[in-house]
């Protein structure tokens, strides 16, 4: 996909997010989300930390070559209950909770999801940035942010019934580096969508029996990513 091509999903990942959270009040900030002890306002702190991230990271270009790519970034994460992240969801916690009400983190959300997006869109699409300690092209870094805020916004809309979906275009971006953790030989059940993908690829939803009959021993390889 083009660098075009992928800031528009990341454009539209973010706007997807703020289309559910600018239509909720302080009571609906507060309904739980797919991740464990995260209330919406916790989730979306999380969420714009990577925003905040993204500025900084798109403001340090760096030589290359790329150390990992869109597939490999996700690698790089243990899985399972490591302390880092258990500390990190903590940390997000109590800082969503420090603002007086929920609202405050849309506010913050609302002005850097925006000024994010623009960046990775006059960012040089054959440059190479930094990140959590490696280096990636600008349009992995782009892939990465999007699967992401698309697995997060499928998180954040749980108990929300009426809340919009990802859009097509991000949903499929964030799918796509699904197919590379998987072994060469694995496909994914025909009847998955791919927003079922995600959920499961990220361990939101546990294989069925049908999932691992289907999936063989590549049923193993889940959750892909954490």
């Amino acid at each position: 996909m083009t660098a075009i091509r992928q800031h528009e999903a990341l454009r539209q990942a973010y706007d997807g997010i703020t289309a559910v959270v600018s239509r909720l009040d302080d009571a609906a900030l507060q309904t739980p989300t797919r991740c464990r002890g995260w209330l919406v306002a916790d989730l979306l702190f999380h969420v714009l930390c990577d925003a905040q991230r993204a500025l900084v990271a798109l403001a340090s270009p760096v030589d290359g070559p790329a150390d990992v790519d869109d597939v490999s970034y996700w690698r790089s994460f243990p899985m399972g209950g490591d302390g880092d992240g258990a500390k990190h969801a903590w940390w997000a916690r109590r800082s969503a909770a420090a603002f007086d009400r929920p609202s405050g983190v849309v506010r913050i959300w609302s002005d850097t999801a925006p000024a994010a997006v623009r960046a990775a869109a006059a960012a040089d699409p054959d440059g190479f940035v930094t990140t959590q300690g490696h280096v990636l092209r600008v349009p992995d870094l782009l892939a990465t942010l999007t699967t992401e805020a698309v697995i997060h916004h499928l998180d954040l809309v749980v108990d929300l019934p009426d809340a919009p979906l990802p859009a097509e275009l991000p949903t499929r971006v964030a799918a796509a580096p699904m197919d590379g953790l998987l072994t060469d030989d694995a496909v994914r059940p025909a009847g998955w969508d791919d927003r079922d993908y995600l959920l499961r690829a990220a361990g939101r939803v546990p294989l069925t029996d049908r999932d691992r009959l289907e999936l063989g021993e590549a049923a193993g390889w889940f959750p892909l990513i954490g």
